[in-house]
């Protein structure tokens, strides 16, 4: 019976992060469906998506993710995950919210909790600060990728984020 796993990992920034990390996945014969990496500050993070199989699996991937932490300062949480494939319904389409601005306390709230009230589920949310070139001003720019049920409309959604964009004094684009 095949196991499936959610690894996440963090460590600080160099070379070899994600090979360490490769490397015990495929020690212990294990696929990585589906992953995101990236950095975050000083920090390079990873969340994946694992299967394998074997009795002991767990515990050997348990403790070789121990041993990353010993050695290599590289702390990694593994959890086993009953996974079923999600049901697909139709008329659901995905759409991208684009968002940039002054940075601001709120704006992932805000927005998040506008979509989870229309019970839009959020796929993937992407954000990044920046600062001006010029200004120095801190700057916020987030893309949410979302299902789009049928019960909503685009038009009633794009008149939902226009308001809220007003209200934070952001730019907010649906497409």
């Amino acid at each position: 019976m095949e196991n499936k796993f959610i690894m996440t990992a963090f460590g600080k920034d160099r070379p070899g992060v994600v090979a360490e990390i490769a490397e015990i996945i495929f020690e212990n014969k294990c696929n990585l469906e589906d992953s995101n990496m990236g950095r975050l500050a000083d920090e390079f993070t990873l969340i994946l998506l694992l299967a394998g199989k074997g009795e002991d699996l767990q515990e050997k991937l348990s403790r070789d993710c121990k041993r990353l932490e010993r050695e290599k300062d590289i702390f990694v949480f593994i959890r086993p995950l009953e996974y079923q494939i999600p049901e697909t319904k139709n008329g659901n389409s995905y759409f991208t919210i684009e968002v940039e601005g002054i940075d601001q306390a709120g704006i992932v709230y805000k927005i998040s909790r506008l979509l989870a009230d229309q019970d839009i589920n959020i796929e993937t949310l992407k954000s990044q600060k920046k600062f001006s070139p010029n200004s120095g001003t801190a700057l916020y720019s987030m893309e949410i990728k979302a299902k789009l049920p049928d019960s909503v409309s685009m038009a009633a959604l794009d008149k939902r984020l226009d308001n809220l964009a007003n209200e934070l004094n952001v730019d907010i684009n649906l497409k």
